[in-house]
Order: C-alpha cells, then sequence, then structure tokens
C-alpha cells in the first residue's frame, strides 16, 4: 500500500556507524527542503552510538533491539547502516514485519542470501532498495546520456580503478572488519562496490571474468584481499580490466573509462574529466554540467559539473521515498543491487580457482 502524499515517509536508521550520519543528514535536509520525509528512530546494539546519533538528530526514538524497531508502527521504511554481512538478514525481518528497505552498499555477501531477499520482497510488496548513490552524480548521468544517445558509438574498452589506501588501524577498527563472513571480501567488495556497480551501469553486464587477488598485501591479521586484479569480457562483446586495493599509499581516486568507435568517457572521482565525441569534440571538467542537460534531470546533483558529498544520498533517499509514496518500483531494486555482488563474487571465485568465470 502506497503511503499518502499528505503524510511523511517515516525513516528509521538500522546501525549507527560511520555511515548512518550521511543517511542522518540527507533525510533531514530533505525534510528542511519541504520533501514529506522525516527520521523518527535509530537503532544500535551499542546504546552511546544510538543515542549520540539521535541526540545529533533530534530524534526521540532509540532502540537496542531491530525487532523492536521493525514492530514499531511509526516506521514506514528502514535504512540498513549495519555490517555488509548482517544486510540481509534485517532487511527479511523488517520486510516481514512490514518495513520497506534501504540497505547501505554492498547489498550483502552472498548472493543466495540476496535472491532470498529479493523473494521476501516479492511476496510482502514491500519495497527493497540498495544504496548505489554514484548513479546520481553528474558525471555519471552525463556519461550515461552520452552512452545511451549514441554519442560514443560502440563501446569496445571499459576500465576502472580503485587505487584506494587504508591504514591497518583502519581494518583494527572493527573485528568484523577485514573478514569473509561480515565484510563479504576486501577492497573489491568493501571500497570498490560502487565503482564495479557505475562500471556495469555504463558499459553492461560482465559475461567472463579472470581475477587474482592478494591478501595482506600491505595489512595484517585480515582474512581477505587488499589487492585484487580483474579480465573482464562484457556482453556486448567490449573488454577490460578493473583493479581494486586498499594498499596504494596514500590513496588515490577512483576512475573509469569507457572508450567507443566514436568517443571516450573518463570519470575521476565523482567528476567527468573527459567526454570526447566525435560530433562534441574534447571537453572536460566543468562542461560535465551541460551534457547532464541531456536527461534534463535538474536538482541538486544533475545540476553541478561535480558531486558535492551529501547530494547523491539525498536523490536516492527522494526517489525511494517517491517509490514508496507512490507503489513503484524505486531506482535501485534488489535485482540491480544484486548486480555488483554477482560480478564480483565471480572475481572471487576465479582468483581462488584459477581459471575463468563464466556469469
Amino acid at each position: 500500500m502506497s503511503i499518502p502524499f499528505s503524510a511523511p515517509v517515516r525513516f528509521a536508521i538500522v546501525g549507527c556507524g560511520t555511515i548512518a550520519p550521511t543517511h542522518a543528514e540527507a533525510i533531514r535536509t530533505l525534510e528542511a527542503q519541504g520533501a514529506n520525509v522525516a527520521l523518527v528512530a535509530v537503532c544500535d546494539t551499542v546504546i552511546d552510538r544510538a543515542a549520540t546519533l539521535a541526540q545529533t538528530f533530534g530524534v526521540a526514538k532509540v532502540y537496542t533491539n531491530e525487532a523492536n524497531l521493525f514492530a514499531d508502527p511509526d516506521i514506514d521504511a528502514v535504512c540498513l547502516c549495519t555490517p555488509s554481512g548482517l544486510h540481509m538478514e534485517a532487511a527479511i525481518a523488517a520486510m516481514n514485519a512490514g518495513k520497506h528497505v534501504l540497505s547501505e552498499k554492498p547489498m550483502d555477501v552472498s548472493v543466495a542470501v540476496c535472491d532470498g531477499a529479493i523473494a521476501v520482497s516479492e511476496a510482502t510488496g514491500k519495497m527493497l532498495s540498495v544504496v548505489s548513490q554514484h548513479r546520481f552524480d553528474p558525471a555519471t548521468i552525463s556519461a550515461k546520456a552520452a552512452i545511451d544517445a549514441g554519442l560514443l558509438g560502440k563501446i569496445v574498452l571499459a576500465n576502472a580503478a580503485v587505487p584506494w589506501f587504508r591504514t591497518q588501524s583502519y581494518y583494527d577498527s572493527g573485528d568484523w572488519r577485514g573478514t569473509w563472513a561480515m565484510d563479504g571480501g576486501g577492497a573489491t567488495i568493501n571500497q570498490g562496490v560502487h565503482t564495479v556497480d557505475v562500471l556495469l551501469y555504463l558499459a553492461g553486464d560482465v559475461q567472463t571474468v579472470s581475477a587474482f587477488y592478494t591478501v595482506g598485501a600491505a595489512h595484517e591479521r585480515i582474512e581477505v584481499e587488499d589487492v585484487l586484479t580483474a579480465s573482464l569480457r562484457f556482453g556486448s562483446g567490449a573488454i577490460g580490466t578493473l583493479y581494486a586495493t586498499t594498499a596504494a599509499y596514500p590513496g588515490f581516486p577512483t576512475r573509469i573509462e569507457i572508450f567507443g568507435t566514436e568517443g571516450t568517457a573518463i570519470i575521476e572521482g565523482d567528476a567527468l574529466k573527459v567526454l570526447h565525441t566525435k560530433s562534441g569534440g574534447a571537453q572536460t571538467g566543468e562542461v560535465a554540467a551541460s551534457h547532464a542537460q541531456l536527461v534534463a534531470q535538474g536538482g541538486t546533483a544533475a545540476a553541478r559539473a561535480e558531486a558535492v558529498w551529501g547530494d547523491s544520498h539525498r536523490a536516492q533517499i527522494m526517489g525511494f521515498a517517491q517509490a514508496i509514496r507512490t507503489g513503484t518500483k524505486p531506482a535501485i531494486d534488489g535485482f540491480e543491487g544484486r548486480r555488483p555482488l554477482r560480478l564480483i563474487d565471480a572475481m572471487y571465485r576465479s582468483a581462488r580457482a584459477g581459471f575463468a568465470v563464466n556469469l
């Protein structure tokens, strides 16, 4: 059942760690801008974390038990900001309790668990969406519009790079970090998942992958990879590469390169660095703003050349609330959220087995 336009979509945040304030700030800003949304509750097993988030954002209800929060009739939707390996377990419980769910990335650590959550969403009629905020960045909007308009011609090569750095203290900050069970992997699934998502969004699905990874190249006491490289063959016939690491000191921006027979698009960080087409010539940097007009999105992120932190989360949360309100499919549903995880899982299987994996 959709929510009347006169009533706010009432959100709760489950998991009050690092990313939770971004969700809280996004909801609060949208409410201040006149959107009919509200943050009404927070939940964390550590009461001090929950209380601090609630105090910072003026939230009255504080829970330490997810089941109690899910039973609250004054909550319409939950944002899951818990460790990756707990996402879909909580999502299933929330949907069965009548709540819509927006999960942080990655969707989970298991494709099979994601499939189970998608089935529950379909059975209950509750929305299941996964944060893929970089699809809402102006750079991604511009590149996608150019590709869909045929301005790049046939895509022949698509590369992605995540040359990040994380300290040892990062991995030591939580006993779930750097584990297969809760983190699902290392640099690729945790730091690289958004880049993988945008690469697939722009270049299409991968048909075959061959990968290698190294565990503990620059870190101690981790089970997972901190360096991975992969060769990709896309369903379109294009080929490409991907690497992800948390060992590239001091850390550098992510980069996606889409090369076509009639043009090239390069995204570095959150900026469209190059959009060069036969029809439009070479354009860089700030020109991304003009290309955003191709899709006439308007609004906060789409009207600027570069993303401003929080804009893209706000755009996705606003779209999610509108989908709840109207009973329509969210822009990134469970199937779209599963998409990068499916490829990352194939990369891991390829690296372990030592041969290419067909998807």
